[in-house]
């Protein structure tokens, strides 16, 4: 007999913690609702829907109206939700799109066009949505669940090529349509106008959280068929801002929608954003009050400068980063085959320096998790800095006078100058490397590319979530599936038995089982030494001390800067 499909609420299985939820046969027990777990060892949690008027981003009178101007040094490429993807464009689309679900002040799956949390059956290959009534297009036009389903297959159709096609091919038949043997997709099923079901192949419990991602932004057919590959220019979604001009090469704006469904919000009227600004100038326009926020990192310099100035209290918000920045060795070039000659070159490097280097922004990472992902080892204490015993696992390697090597860096500081510092620390061992810096795209493609360079630095490239699970630093960085020509699992490493615990955990519903599966995985991946995690990134934006907003609006884990919520005094 099948596993029972009755339907429970999506909170119901990424809250269990205190009792597993055990796939039934046909006519088993009822699903039941659990209590809350602890959020730093357990998924991302479902909260309700933050009322309107007056969300907790702000308390007290906050302020209405007036335009926010940021600045970045480079053009956005695209708004188009299906293929813009990274941090430049994603807060951005979200000035113009919704999804079915979103996050909280953290980490928490809320309803966002969905009027509730789906229902999940019980062994989490059935998730079924229910809109929100009378939401509607800037168009005018209401959603339904077409736009939904139009809006997946949209990612999925690789004329589109998304970048994030690969988060939904686990949806029943998306592998067909891929591949040209199906006009649709078998999985997504429109149910009356208001109420869409996705079938999955096999157990996933992140599905929510690929939902809450930009790819699955909610877009109306009638406006992307209209504008063809103009809709990412001239963006229509249902957004908190309508999207109102872009002039390439200098700025973006967008207007408040006067229409947004969660009512109160935003409180801005206008957005702003400049682009072809470097950062040394951003600042600069900063201090004159000629812009209010700075859109890309503090210079390390200038940080340093400013970071203890009493000028700038209250508009440095500085906040931890889900991610690892990271060394890859080529497991399959010589003599990184040897896992002995890995496991001395994380021996070897001083991360404390790195971290002295950053001026202070970030911390020491010991393990591939960032410490806010679930799943993050309390316990696991990595490896120590140890240059002579780093050498002696060299000789033991039969490398006693050590080799020579190349590295791999993006030419944008301060990553020349870490690599730098890395290329001192490995020559103490014996390690003599040669630095090769070059454009981000260039390294991107080397490491994509089986057998082409032997060690990366990923700094300006390192792996910052996607969502909040687990899942998100194996599958697509570390899995076989990603140890493909233009992959980014760079050390090219397979591990079989690996991916099939990766593929028990993705569709085991006991949060505690499922944390333990993943400790597992990445302890084997630490104890093979495919990376040198070297440390945990951190957030640190400028702005003017006339933004209202909390810290997560300024540097919100998922979505960086959430431009609805913040407000700006006279």
């Amino acid at each position: 007999m099948h596993p029972s499909r009755r339907p429970v609420t999506l909170r119901a299985i990424v809250l269990s913690i205190l009792v597993s939820v055990v796939l039934a046969a046909c006519g088993g027990g009822g699903a039941s609702e659990l209590g809350p777990a602890d959020q730093g060892t357990s998924p991302p949690q479902a909260t309700q829907p933050e009322p309107g008027g007056n969300p907790p981003s702000a308390g007290g009178d906050i302020p209405r109206g007036g335009t926010l101007t940021i600045a970045y040094k480079d053009d956005l490429a695209t708004l188009d939700p299906a293929v813009g993807y990274d941090w430049t464009n994603w807060p951005a689309e979200k000035m113009v799109f919704d999804g079915l679900l979103d996050y909280d002040d953290t980490t928490n799956l809320q309803p966002r066009l969905a009027e509730s949390m789906p229902e999940v059956s019980l062994d989490a290959t059935v998730y079924t949505f229910r809109l929100r009534q009378g939401v509607t297009f800037h168009n005018g036009r209401e959603v339904t669940a077409d736009d939904v389903a139009y809006s997946i297959t949209r990612v999925l159709d690789p004329q589109t090529k998304s970048p994030g096609s690969g988060f939904y091919t686990g949806i029943a038949g998306a592998q067909d349509f891929i591949d040209g043997k199906a006009d649709s997709v078998s999985g997504i099923r429109v149910v009356d106008p208001r109420t869409i079901e996705f079938t999955l192949e096999s157990p996933d419990v992140t599905f929510g959280n690929k939902m809450a991602l930009n790819f699955a932004f909610i877009v109306p057919k009638e406006e992307v068929e209209r504008l063809g590959e103009n809709f990412g220019h001239n963006p229509v979604g249902t957004g908190p801002f309508l999207f109102r001009e872009w002039i390439a090469g200098r700025q973006l704006t967008f207007e408040r929608n006067p229409n947004y469904f969660f009512e109160g919000l935003p409180y801005l009227d206008q957005v702003v954003i400049q682009v072809g600004v470097e950062p040394e100038v951003a600042l600069l326009r900063l201090e004159r009050g000629e812009i209010d926020s700075m859109g890309d990192p503090i210079p390390a310099a200038e940080f340093a400068r400013i970071k203890d100035d009493d000028a700038w209290q209250g508009r440095l918000t500085s906040a931890p980063q889900v991610s690892t920045i990271y060394i890859t060795m080529n497991t399959q070039m010589k003599p990184f085959d040897n896992v002995q000659v890995r496991r001395a070159m994380n021996m070897a490097i001083d991360k404390e320096r790195i971290i002295r280097l950053l001026g202070g922004r970030g911390t020491v990472a010991n393990q591939i998790l960032p410490p806010l992902m679930p799943g993050y080892d309390q316990d696991y204490q990595g490896y120590e800095y140890n240059p002579d015993q780093a050498r002696q696992l060299l000789a033991d390697a039969g490398y006693p006078n050590g080799f020579s090597t190349t590295m791999e860096c993006i030419a944008v500081e301060p990553q020349p100058k870490l690599c730098e510092s890395f290329q001192q620390d490995l020559s103490k061992i014996g390690v003599q490397v040669q630095v090769q810096t070059l454009a981000a795209s260039t390294v991107i493609a080397d490491g994509g590319t089986e057998g082409k360079v032997p060690l990366v630095w990923s700094g300006g490239l390192g792996w910052i979530q996607d969502y909040p699970d687990p899942d998100d630093f194996y599958t697509p960085i570390l899995s076989c599936v990603a140890a493909v020509p233009g992959g980014w699992n760079w050390p090219w490493y397979c591990n079989q038995d690996l991916e099939q615990k990766a593929q028990q955990a993705i569709g085991t519903t006991d949060t505690e089982q499922r944390l333990g599966l993943y400790r597992e995985i990445y302890r084997t991946l630490m104890d093979e030494a495919v990376w040198i995690p070297v440390y945990n990134g951190q957030y640190d934006i400028a702005h003017s001390d006339k933004l209202v907003g909390k810290e997560t609006d300024f540097a919100h884990p998922e979505h960086t800067i959430r431009y609805e919520r913040l407000a700006k005094q006279p």
